[in-house]
């Protein structure tokens, strides 16, 4: 991982960093690897989702580690110098920093912090459609919905997952829906 974060630019290095913070303090679901990977490509940096991913589930043992034994942002640099691979020098200033600034937060939030052990739901998108021919079939005039959960798994990457129900279908998923609103208000 220490390879692939020398390529990363400090200022979405930082991001990074930060975004990790905030989901390890339950402030934000997780991380959008895809988007901050879009953007760092769009930069002029050759990486990958898949490394990027590595390097924020490294990032979060790290911070999650760190807070579990209330190391100091000391204790926690002199440990990132002492490794086999040292990370770069802006990446250590960019740890050093956003540990001293956030460190403790994480430390107080991680006693209750394994709760969330299936993933979170983030947003909901859904359109309607209708298929009107295929190759087999001129005529379908078919509708259907097309669903778009996004979540955040429980290493906080945040992914989208699509399916499609007939109409049938959906209308079970509402009903399903509003009987679970109905039961949050008596709670």
């Amino acid at each position: 991982a220490a390879d692939k974060i020398r390529l990363i630019p400090q200022d979405f290095f930082a991001e990074l960093c930060e975004q990790i913070i905030q989901h390890l303090n339950h402030k934000i679901p997780g991380i959008n690897t895809a988007e901050l990977c879009q953007r760092i490509q769009t930069s002029g940096v050759d990486i990958n989702i898949g490394d990027l991913a590595k390097i924020a589930n490294s990032l979060s043992f790290l911070f999650s580690t760190a807070a579990r034994n209330n190391l100091s942002t000391e204790e926690l640099v002199t440990t990132l110098g002492s490794g086999v691979s040292p990370l770069p020098k802006h990446a250590v200033q960019v740890i050093r920093h956003v540990w001293n600034e956030q460190g403790k937060a994480i430390a107080v939030s991680e006693d209750a912090g394994d709760m969330a052990t299936v993933g979170q739901f983030v947003d909901m998108k859904w359109k309607l459609g209708v298929a009107m021919s295929s190759d087999t079939c001129r005529s379908l005039k078919y509708p259907y919905v097309t669903v778009t959960l996004t979540v955040a798994d429980t290493a906080g990457q945040i992914t989208d997952k699509s399916f499609e129900m007939t109409i049938p279908q959906f209308k079970n998923f509402f009903r399903q829906f509003k009987e679970m609103a109905s039961v949050l208000e008596t709670v």
